[in-house]
């Protein structure tokens, strides 16, 4: 247990605070603490209840061609099929870290956006992993 007002954290002058200074302020007092948590500024905290997603490697190619197609998507002029492509790259993201996979729906989905936007695309290396990537794991 963590107090605001121990010996030296300028709480209470009665616990060896600062000397009356913050006279009237009461202390912050934290009982039990279960998961995580973050105190101060700029602060992230992350936790996984449970077991982590099972890590399919065919997935985690996946994963890190969409990161790089995203990354390099934004470098280029905005166009419908590119932010129609962004928007399928950011979900499929999010379904692998979450999930550990992204489904049958989602990758045709994927598909999809990669066609319409295919002569953008064909222009990136990042472009091909991904559409190889999402090929292998529809089957064709």
């Amino acid at each position: 247990m963590a107090t605001a007002d121990a010996p030296g954290n300028g709480g209470n002058p009665d616990n060896g605070g600062n000397g009356g200074a913050d006279q009237g302020i009461h202390g912050i007092h934290i009982g039990s603490v279960q998961g995580a948590f973050a105190i101060g500024n700029h602060n992230t905290v992350t936790h996984h209840q449970g077991s982590a997603p099972a890590t399919d490697p065919v997935q985690q190619e996946l994963l890190q061609a969409v990161r790089a197609l995203r990354e390099d998507l934004g470098r280029l002029v905005g166009s419908p099929e590119i932010t129609a492509l962004t928007a399928q790259l950011t979900d499929t993201e999010g379904e692998i870290t979450e999930s550990g996979a992204a489904g049958p729906g989602r990758l045709a989905r994927l598909r999809t956006a990669l066609t319409d936007a295919g002569s953008i695309v064909g222009l990136l290396s990042s472009g091909a992993s991904v559409a190889q990537a999402v090929s292998a794991l529809l089957g064709g």
